[in-house]
């Protein structure tokens, strides 16, 4: 099995629903993002997909995120903006144009992250 991975990132703030304690309040993180494609086989040229491709794709989701106030986007007034449901949100979109697409890893810091794969 093959895998490829690149990274991102964007800024935003949101602030949690239900829950007590800091994270209620509003607040940002600059959210690091890693999306993982994997596949049994390479193309002609030897490759899984192309890293350019894959970041690229991701960079246009994460351009709707980037310098928001994620409880007012559409998808996050309904469903609550924790870092797991941001990683499932940018897998969601990608996996669209990409069914290569096994994960995405969500970190809102140095020393935490969220994982969402299907």
């Amino acid at each position: 099995m093959y895998s490829i991975k690149v990274e991102s990132n964007f800024s935003a703030a949101h602030n949690l629903r239900g829950y007590k304690g800091k994270c209620e309040d509003l607040h940002g993180h600059n959210w690091k993002i890693e999306a993982v494609a994997q596949r049994d086989r390479l193309d002609k040229a030897g490759m899984l997909l192309d890293f350019k491709y894959l970041k690229n794709k991701l960079n246009s989701c994460l351009e709707v995120l980037d310098h928001k106030y994620l409880n007012r986007l559409a998808y996050f007034r309904k469903t609550n903006p924790t870092s797991e449901n941001i990683a499932k949100y940018i897998y969601s979109k990608l996996k669209r144009g990409i069914p290569e697409l096994k994960s995405v890893t969500v970190w809102e810091n140095n020393t935490s992250c969220a994982i969402y794969e299907e």
